[in-house]
């Protein structure tokens, strides 16, 4: 496993992966981190006030998603799943979009955003939508010049769980035969709802790139140095025209699968407090107060920072316009379908019935 940055907040050095940024980009990381997390805790706590229909934590995983996000060029293209909050924020997707989302008052058609696609609640397709979309960067001839900026690369997040699922498979197939200019993202935070990764697969997950045809690597998902080098591998992989990579991140789903989810049903608490001991923004908060690149003062302004962004979110939440279903039939498609309309009037019968 690619790890740069122990627990305890010491650096380390690697044979193939060096860290190549500044201390500077790291407290950078760090912010965004700490960012990420509140902006994951207001949304829950929307959630159980019955703001949001649902909400997909990612407590415990912001270094995967920080650090991989800061890999990013303007050219390259993410595929997210559902529970990227921290590499949109990294982006600048505007948060009122995921909040809509999981309130039911947005379908999740955010169309004009060119570096981040939609969130994609069925488990495993945005890997063949990415997979797809790689393929014709590739034809376009978006990649493969070494002097060319232009370059693009993409990357698609999925987790452990649909690693398992069909879909993935097929798009790890395509990848390989077309060297199509792809990162597959794997969070494997361990649990694929309640089902524990050992239960999937009986070797580890990065291991199965090489049967695909494809360099396959396991990083320490919670060390943000890592991540950022091993990503930036790939990604200079891809855009060079050299295919697909597989990187496992191998972290820990700290909180629940969802707020519909209760883990204290399948999983031991120490399980849990062993991993409370890993965590990314810590060791990262170690090391830079080592070195003296953080301090109090850096800390009590940042906290701020978070303060405010917490009222911002809770703000959003009454800008968000309600949206009746009339106009989500009406967006399904551009052009209405026999089997839509009835559906559509199957429902306002169902209303008329409620009312009467």
């Amino acid at each position: 496993m690619v790890q740069l940055l122990t627990p305890e907040g010491e650096r380390l050095t690697h044979d193939d992966f060096a860290f190549t940024g500044s201390d500077a980009d790291l407290v950078g990381y760090l912010r965004d981190m700490i960012l990420a997390r509140r902006f994951d805790a207001e949304a829950t706590a929307l959630q159980r006030h019955g703001e949001l229909g649902l909400w997909t934590p990612l407590l415990g995983q912001e270094a995967a998603q920080i650090g991989s996000a800061h890999a990013l060029r303007p050219t390259d293209v993410v595929f997210p799943s559902y529970r990227e909050h921290a590499v949109a924020m990294v982006l600048g997707v505007p948060l009122a979009n995921f909040l809509a989302l999981f309130r039911g008052s947005n379908g999740g058609d955010w169309e004009k955003l060119e570096t981040f696609r939609n969130y994609q609640i069925v488990i495993g397709c945005q890997a063949l939508h990415a997979t797809g979309y790689a393929m014709g960067i590739q034809f376009d001839g978006a990649v493969g010049n070494p002097d060319d900026a232009d370059n693009a690369g993409v990357v698609v997040y999925h987790g452990d769980g649909a690693a398992s699922q069909g879909d993935v498979n097929e798009a790890y197939v395509f990848a390989a035969s077309y060297q199509a200019p792809v990162v597959f993202f794997c969070q494997n935070n361990q649990w694929a709802i309640s089902e524990p990764i050992a239960l999937q697969s009986r070797i580890p997950l990065y291991e199965r790139a090489r049967g695909f045809g494809f360099p396959g690597v396991q990083v320490d998902g919670n060390d943000v140095l890592a991540v950022k080098a091993v990503t930036d591998w790939a990604l200079a992989r891809a855009r060079a025209g050299e295919g697909p990579t597989f990187i496992e991140a191998f972290t820990y789903r700290m909180g629940a699968h969802t707020t519909s989810d209760d883990p204290t049903k399948y999983r031991a608490s120490g399980e849990e407090e062993a991993w409370r001991g890993r965590d990314p923004i810590l060791r990262l908060r170690r090391y830079l107060r080592s070195i003296g690149a953080i301090d109090d003062a850096w800390e009590a302004e940042t906290e701020a920072e978070a303060g405010r962004l917490g009222e911002e979110v809770r703000s959003l939440i009454h800008q968000i316009p309600d949206v009746t279903m009339d106009h989500l039939f009406q967006t399904v498609y551009a052009e209405p379908t026999v089997a839509l309309e009835a559906q559509r009037r199957e429902y306002a019968e169902y209303l008329a019935g409620e009312d009467a």
